[in-house]
Order: C-alpha cells, then sequence, then structure tokens
C-alpha cells in the first residue's frame, strides 16, 4: 500500500521519514518507553534511524504494519501508532507510544480511534487486538477510552491470563503477564463487516465463519507494544 496520511481533531497521522529519526530518539530515551515496549535497550540513534529509514516504509510496502508518526497540527512529533497485521483473517494489533511532554492530553485515544476507523473502513479489518505486559494502566486506559473491551470478562484489576493459557508469556526467559482487548466495527458505531463481539478465551482467533480456532499470540509481535500514554 502507498503510505497516507490521517488527520484527526488535533493530529496528523502520517508516515515516519528519515527526519524523524532524532525526535524518535529522543522520546525513546524515555525510561517509562523503554520499560513497556519491546525496543532495544539501550535506544541508539541508529536503531531510530534504522525504523525510520527502513521497517517502518517495509511495512507499508508489504503491508505487514502500518507505522504513523503521531505529530501536533504545529510539526512535533508526539508519538507513533503501529498497525500490524496478526495471523487471524482481518485482524491487526494497535501499539502506540507517546513521548513523556505530550502524555495526558488525550492524543493516544484520539490517535487509537481514528487509525480504528481507517483500519474498518480501508483495509477491511474485522478485529483489532490490543495487548500489553500486565501493570500497564495507562497503555490499558487508553485502550479502554477508545472502546476497547477486554477480553475473557477480565476485569482491570484481575486481567493477566495469557495467551498460552499458563497466565504469563515468556520473553527474554522472564514471564510475563498479559492483558488483551479487543475491538469491532459495531463498537465504533460502524457496519460490521465480519463476525461481530462473541465472548471467547485468549489464544483463541475467530475464523472467517465466527467460530474460534486454536492459536497463540507470541508477545511483542507488534512493533510497538502499547507503552505508556
Amino acid at each position: 500500500m502507498e503510505p497516507i496520511t490521517l488527520t484527526s481533531r488535533r493530529l496528523l497521522l502520517r508516515p515516519f521519514t528519515p527526519g524523524d529519526t532524532d525526535a524518535v530518539h529522543l522520546a525513546c530515551q524515555d525510561p517509562e518507553i523503554l520499560r513497556w515496549t519491546e525496543i532495544p535497550s539501550p535506544y541508539l540513534r541508529s536503531d531510530a534511524e534504522l525504523f525510520t529509514s527502513t521497517l517502518a516504509p517495509a511495512g507499508w510496502r508489504d503491508d505487514s504494519g502500518y507505522h504513523f508518526a503521531l505529530v501536533e497540527r504545529y510539526g512535533a512529533l508526539a508519538g507513533a501508532l503501529g498497525l500490524v497485521r496478526r495471523p487471524g483473517p482481518r485482524t491487526y494489533e494497535v501499539g502506540y507510544w507517546l513521548a513523556r511532554e505530550h502524555r495526558g492530553q488525550g492524543y493516544g485515544t484520539e490517535a487509537v480511534v481514528r487509525s480504528a476507523r481507517w483500519a474498518f473502513s480501508v483495509l477491511g479489518a474485522v478485529r483489532l487486538e490490543w495487548w500489553a505486559e500486565a501493570g500497564n494502566v495507562a497503555s490499558r486506559a487508553v485502550a479502554l477510552r477508545a472502546g476497547f473491551r477486554l477480553d475473557d470478562g477480565q476485569r482491570p484489576e484481575a486481567a493477566g491470563e495469557a495467551a498460552d493459557g499458563t497466565g504469563g508469556a515468556t520473553a527474554g526467559g522472564v514471564r510475563r503477564n498479559l492483558w488483551s482487548a479487543s475491538l469491532f466495527p459495531v463498537d465504533l458505531g460502524l457496519p460490521a463487516s465480519g463476525p461481530g463481539r462473541i465472548p471467547s478465551r485468549l489464544g483463541l482467533r475467530l475464523t472467517g465463519s465466527g467460530l474460534p480456532e486454536a492459536g497463540a499470540r507470541p508477545p511483542g509481535s507488534a512493533a510497538y507494544l502499547p507503552p505508556p500514554g
């Protein structure tokens, strides 16, 4: 797909360019972003350059993921958002981060809602997924305000069942509990283009017929796991 730019009330969601390298590098020095995402740590300028110049454009070219720079109307980089294709039919995972100075203003929710409407109406998505390490309450708050619902009846204070059903996922030899949530077109008042919202266990995917099929989600496959914001 050719890269596109989306607009919301206060933001431009545009493709990353090499000119964003320094701003991405600076934002990702924040300990909170390093804590809650799976970007390299320490995060070097060369890592930012690789992302803005190679990885993000490649996602648009091969339709594996669509990565947006979240830019305030006066030009400052406020954060980033990615929609990454998942194994389930017409299913995408959303991840995002916000620079420290741009948190607490509703930018995360605004960007998630705008990108979700685009995913449902243009990409033909039937389901969006959100995943985060348990404890990332700021990212969970953004997802819930955007209309996501915690999967499997998870309560905000108790969610943490893992995709493998064991209560956690292993990353780098460390077992981590996960939160997950889903969003469907009907949750945003859009016409349903596929299976509607039905209860499902974590680790179950919806087939084209709306029936669950077994599957496992390796945590951290999205370019951005939801961090604070």
